[in-house]
């Protein structure tokens, strides 16, 4: 416990630039109080004595804003970035080296028994707002857009945005690092306008060209009945 506990701190200082000293950390930080006390709410979860860590449980929402349920099982190196509405379900199942912002939800999507909560692979980035709803995998080294929906598997190596979500991204490639860039995620909906957008710019420059030819022939016409020796003129050199 006391391992995980130093590596929790330690990805505090990785992860979070206004991490400035230890003291700061240890008393300054929500989502690491959070982390910590689910530990301990956890074990008494494992120890069947439900009661009380639903107790822990509740402690530590009132004092952080976050809500871990005692039974989720949350692998080292987590880290929750600002922490407020994190809401965290029963069976959850959190790897290695992931990382969560504010108002992320991890829950179920009816009353069924069993596992009914994500399972979150290693190194991925959840942004803020996002909702993770239901019983299925999230890939390792995959990232999930701030304020996306996402109600069903997505692969490793992914990017995930919208509502409900989609992969708009795959690499293909392993991710070595944990990469928070969070807010450079492509916009599907965006590309898409930006799309449209041109294409109409191409019709309306294409209408314009044809209206041009158009008058323009309707000028000579117009010449032609106005001057018709011109026209004479004209068919007999042609």
């Amino acid at each position: 416990m006391f391992r995980t506990l130093r590596r929790d701190v330690r990805v505090v200082f990785e992860r979070d630039p206004a991490a400035k000293n230890l003291v700061e950390v240890l008393l300054c930080y929500p989502g690491l109080h959070a982390i910590c006390m689910h530990r301990i709410a956890h074990a008494f979860y494992r120890w069947r004595l439900f009661t009380v860590a639903r107790l822990i449980s509740h402690l530590s929402r009132f004092l952080t804003g976050v809500e871990i349920h005692p039974g989720a099982r949350i692998g080292e190196g987590f880290f929750i970035d600002h922490g407020t509405g994190v809401v965290i379900g029963e069976t959850t199942e959190i790897g290695r080296n992931v990382t969560i912002y504010q108002g992320v939800t991890l829950g179920g999507t009816g009353k069924e028994k069993g596992k009914r909560h994500p399972t979150i692979g290693d190194n991925v980035v959840v942004s803020a707002g996002a909702k993770i709803l239901g019983s299925f995998e999230i890939g390792e080294n995959s990232k999930i857009g701030a304020g996306s929906v996402v109600l069903k598997p997505v692969p490793p190596n992914c990017t995930v945005v919208g509502v409900p979500g989609r992969v708009v991204r795959r690499d293909g490639q392993r991710i070595d690092s944990i990469d928070l860039r969070h807010d450079q995620l492509p916009d599907p909906v965006a590309e898409a306008l930006s799309l449209m957008q041109a294409q109409i710019e191409q019709l309306e420059a294409k209408v314009r060209r044809l209206e041009g030819e158009q008058e323009a022939e309707g000028d000579r016409e117009l010449g032609n009945l106005q001057h018709p020796d011109r026209a004479q003129g004209n068919v007999s050199a042609s």
